[in-house]
């Protein structure tokens, strides 16, 4: 059995081949150019995903479906995404798109934090768990709720939106509309507006000389300059940690997930986030005197997450 997965992102759209066993057969990736008209993107998409075949002398008619994990609002009923502000789209019947372009027999669609949830709770840092929410630190702050191998996505689809609980009232101002979203304090772009800003009080800290050694403001700067005494880049990843902490515990203490897993670049920085984010969790959320414990892992599948969950959605 082969499956195409496809992980339509704002920079590049990835695909892979899959097999009954999730195993990626190949893999590859073509830049988005997202400003562009979306038939534009999707014509790219399906070339793709032509090529990988071809580089397996595999056709369309060797694939059980495809799947895509895509941004924005994405209704898994009808393969329509009804709206998506990155990738801009207003009810468009993506899945049918891809199947006229693709030729293939079947298309499904989730939203791309679903889709890499549902991969990390059949393959990944959560297999075997009964419930799993994964939370993705990126531009924004992904959300995907799986409750026994199902994704849960509200009765409209645009459900597990775990970004946007508010943590500040009156707060930093999301994309959104709303003010105070856990995303605002706790992406990779929060953590990078953070640091800019302790950085304009701060002219002597090291940022400044990490950042123009990289050439930017990273989500890395604050955490170099922690690990090299800078008192200022401590401040910033302590406060980091300690909105991010505050979120996780929200959603655990609505949930109650038994495995927690946080994926993104910044979760590269391993047990240096994840153990005090672990001690402020244990001890604030709601049923830390339970013996069973939410479980809080980081993500193991990577960038490899979207095609994969996406290449499940019709198993």
């Amino acid at each position: 059995m082969y499956y195409l997965g496809i992980d339509l992102g704002g920079t590049n759209i990835a695909a892979g081949i899959v097999d009954e066993n999730y195993n990626i057969l190949k893999k590859g990736s073509v830049p988005t150019l997202a400003s562009r008209p979306i038939d534009e993107v999707m014509t790219d998409m399906a070339n793709l995903c032509k090529n990988l075949l071809a580089e397996m002398n595999l056709t369309v008619d060797d694939v059980e479906y495809a799947g895509i994990a895509s941004p924005g609002t994405c209704n898994s009923e009808t393969g329509v995404v009804e709206f998506s502000n990155n990738i801009v789209m207003y009810n468009y019947p993506i899945a049918d798109v891809l199947k006229a372009k693709l030729g293939v027999k079947k298309v499904y669609i989730d939203n791309d934090a679903n889709a890499a949830a549902l991969a990390e709770a059949l393959a990944g840092a959560a297999k075997g768990a009964s419930s799993a929410i994964m939370i993705t630190l990126g531009t924004g702050v992904g959300g995907g709720i799986v409750v026994d191998g199902k994704i849960y996505s509200g009765f409209n689809h645009a459900g597990a939106e775990l970004g946007h609980i508010v943590i500040e009232k009156g707060g930093r101002q999301c994309t959104c509309g709303r003010r105070g979203c856990f995303e605002t304090y706790s992406s990779a772009t929060g953590l990078i507006n953070m640091t800019k800003e302790k950085m304009e009080k701060n002219p002597d800290s090291l940022m400044w000389k990490l950042s123009e050694a990289a050439g930017k403001v990273s989500g890395k700067t604050a955490f170099q300059a922690k690990r090299q005494g800078d008192a200022a880049g401590a401040e910033v990843v302590d406060e980091y940690i300690e909105y991010l902490a505050l979120g996780l515990t929200n959603i655990v203490n609505i949930f109650q997930p038994e495995v927690l897993c946080i994926g993104g670049g910044i979760c590269n920085e391993g047990e240096y986030l994840m153990a005090p984010i672990r001690e402020i969790v244990a001890k604030e959320n709601f049923a830390h005197n339970s013996p069973n414990q939410t479980v809080i892992k980081r993500a193991a599948l990577g960038n490899d997450a979207g095609i994969l969950g996406a290449a499940v959605l019709g198993m």
